[in-house]
C-alpha cells in the first residue's frame, strides 16, 4: 500500500464533513482514492483506530466528529436514515425514541428503536445501539420529519407512538412506564388521529391504550376509541398479555382484565 492513501483518505473524508456530508461507503472511497480494495480497506481501519471513522454497517461508514468521539459513533438519528436510504428500506422511529421526539424528555431509551417491515438484527457502533422492529402496515403509520444537525428523520406521530407503545409494552420498559410516556404525552394528541392510527394495529392494542390514557387522567382523549372499541372489540383481553388473569378485575367499557397495578413512572 501506498504510504499516502490513508493521509488522502483523511482528506477526502475532512472534505465530505467540510461539505456538510457525514456518511460514505467503502466503495466511493475507493473510487476517490483510486486504490486496491486491500488499500482501501486499510485506509479505512487506520481512520476507524483514530476514531475519525465508524462503520454502522458493512460497508457503510460515518464520520464522528470530535464532540462525538466518546460514543465512538455519529448519534442514531444522524445516520440511521442515510443508511436506510441506501437500502431502499422504509422505517420509522418508535416507541420511547418517537417519544422522545413528541416531548417525553424524562424516559430516554437505552437504545435508537426503529421499525421495519422486516425485523433485522440489532446495529452496535460504538455505545451507539439501534433496536430493529418489525411493523405490520408500516406504510400506514402516520409520521412526521423532524430535523437534526445531518438532515431528517421519519418519526411516528404522537398517536401513532402511542399504539405503538401499548402494543410493545415489554421493548417500551413495562406498563408502568409506557403509563408514564402516555402521561407526558396526552396534551397533545388528537382523539380523531388517535383512532386513524389505531387502525394500523390489532383492535387488542386499542382495549390497552384507551383503559390506559383514562388511567392516566386523560379519558377524554379516548373518547372516540373507546366508540371504535365499542363497534369492534369481540372479546375481553388482557392488559398485560403475558400475565395471569385470574381475579382481576375487569374494565366493561374497555373489555379488558385489569391484571396489573399500574404505578405510573415520572
Amino acid at each position: 500500500m501506498s504510504e499516502h492513501a490513508a493521509p488522502r483518505a483523511r482528506d477526502i473524508i475532512l472534505d465530505m464533513a467540510a461539505r456538510g456530508r457525514y456518511h460514505f461507503t467503502s466503495i466511493e472511497l475507493r473510487s476517490a482514492l483510486g486504490v486496491s480494495q486491500a488499500a482501501a480497506r486499510q485506509a479505512l481501519s487506520r481512520l476507524a483506530v483514530k476514531g475519525e471513522i465508524a462503520s454502522p454497517a458493512c460497508g457503510f461508514y460515518v464520520i464522528v466528529p470530535p464532540q462525538y468521539r466518546r460514543l465512538g459513533c455519529l448519534p442514531a438519528d444522524q445516520f440511521v436514515p442515510a443508511l436506510m436510504e441506501r437500502r431502499g428500506t422504509p422505517y420509522y422511529v418508535g416507541l420511547l425514541s418517537a417519544a422522545q421526539y413528541h416531548g417525553a424528555a424524562h424516559h430516554r431509551p437505552q437504545e435508537f428503536q426503529v421499525f421495519l417491515e422486516r425485523s433485522r438484527p440489532a446495529i452496535i457502533c460504538g455505545s451507539v445501539k439501534v433496536a430493529f422492529i418489525a411493523r405490520n402496515n408500516l406504510a400506514a403509520i402516520p409520521v412526521e420529519r423532524f430535523n437534526n444537525p445531518r438532515g431528517t428523520v421519519v418519526v411516528s406521530s404522537v398517536e401513532a407512538t402511542l399504539v405503538d407503545l401499548v402494543g410493545h409494552m415489554s421493548r417500551a420498559g413495562g406498563v408502568d412506564r409506557v403509563a408514564g410516556v402516555l402521561s407526558e404525552l396526552a396534551d397533545d394528541v388528537d382523539p380523531r388521529r388517535l383512532v386513524d392510527a389505531s387502525k394500523s394495529a390489532s383492535i387488542l392494542w386499542s382495549q390497552r391504550l384507551g383503559y390506559l390514557l383514562e388511567h392516566v387522567g386523560a379519558g377524554d382523549k379516548a373518547v372516540l376509541l373507546k366508540e371504535r372499541v365499542a363497534g369492534s372489540a369481540r372479546n375481553f383481553t388482557k392488559l398485560l398479555p403475558g400475565e395471569n388473569a385470574e381475579g382481576a378485575p375487569r374494565s366493561k367499557d374497555w373489555r379488558l382484565f385489569v391484571n396489573a397495578n399500574i404505578e405510573i413512572e415520572a
